[in-house]
């Protein structure tokens, strides 16, 4: 079970991520809620791994999708508290030389120029 909180942080949009990006109904979930978020017009994006428990391939590729989708629309995407499970999986997978990273979303947030 995933869920997803949408906060504003100044001008930044905060995913907060709660429970576990895993195949199917999950990584749809996720999927949608950063497109809504770009049709919104936000194209700052945090996203807070705070809570997220667990993550399987599938979840990591949707994250790299999220980035590339942001990207395209001319948005940022950053990733905010990593647990220590997501972080070691990021820096096995060679991700975290991609993603801007940050212990804090008030780090995130403050980091957009």
């Amino acid at each position: 079970m995933l869920k997803i909180t949408k906060e504003k942080f100044k001008d930044v949009a905060v995913l907060k991520l709660d429970g576990k990006l895993v195949i199917g109904d999950e990584v749809e979930q996720f999927r949608k809620a950063v497109s809504e978020t770009i049709k919104e017009g936000d194209k700052k994006i945090v996203i807070d791994l705070s809570n997220l428990s667990y993550m399987d391939s599938t979840g990591l590729g949707e994250l790299v999708r999220a980035y590339t989708t942001v990207k395209k629309a001319n948005g940022e995407l950053k990733l905010a508290s990593l647990t220590e499970k997501v972080k070691d999986l990021m820096f096995m997978t060679k991700l975290l030389t991609i993603f801007e990273n940050y212990d804090t979303v008030e780090e995130a947030a403050g980091s957009f120029e």
